[in-house]
């Protein structure tokens, strides 16, 4: 079995994709709007782009259901603001986390909506979520338009980590955290971790 993608439908390619990069980590970006409204939306398309100076990157796709033909509030947010956070999803928020990937309107506040708690950021404006147990301050490096997606590039400006997470020499607790992971539909608990060769 193979596919020519030019002769699929956009809809057909992107659950080839989604089913096999995986699995893919969850970034939950919190931004601000101009107007002082908080966002918190989780975006799978998501990697490190730079050791140094520290990127990010998040893939942004267009509005769907009835905001079809829109820009989502992330990407609106964060061109107008330059500035985000990145908080990592550990399998414990994960019904928090789906509650703010629902299609609400722009005036919605998710943090209220996934019933999770805003406290400040150091160096930026957008609130961190506080019940994330790291949370990464990013300002925008640039935005790609690639196809139709937005590829936002951010440099890291301050990492948070709770202590009960953190080993010592710059090590993360991964049994601790149990991040999650996108499988195109469902998602995955990383909790049993092995080296190689076995």
């Amino acid at each position: 079995m193979e596919f020519n993608p030019a002769e699929l439908e956009e809809k057909q390619v992107y659950k080839l994709l989604s089913g096999s990069v995986v699995p893919r980590p969850i970034a939950w970006v919190s931004t601000i709007s101009k107007s002082g409204e908080l966002n918190l939306a989780p975006f799978s398309f998501f990697s490190v782009a730079s050791r140094n100076p520290p990127m990010l990157s998040i893939s942004v796709g267009p509005g769907v259901g009835e905001r079809e033909g829109t820009e989502k509030d992330t990407l609106v947010n964060i061109r107008g603001q330059n500035e985000f956070v990145i908080n990592v999803v550990p399998t414990f928020l994960g019904n928090e986390m789906q509650k703010s990937a629902e299609n609400l309107p722009s005036s919605v506040n998710e943090f209220e909506a996934a019933g999770v708690t805003p406290i400040d950021s150091v160096i930026v404006q957008p609130k961190r979520v506080k019940e994330a147990p790291i949370q990464m301050e990013c300002k925008l490096e640039q935005i790609l338009a690639l196809g139709s997606d937005h590829l936002i590039i951010g440099r890291m400006v301050r990492y948070h980590i709770e202590d009960e997470y953190y080993l010592g020499n710059y090590k993360i607790n991964l049994d601790r955290l149990q991040p999650l992971g996108r499988l195109a539909g469902n998602y995955s608990e990383m909790s049993s971790f092995f080296h190689l060769p076995r």
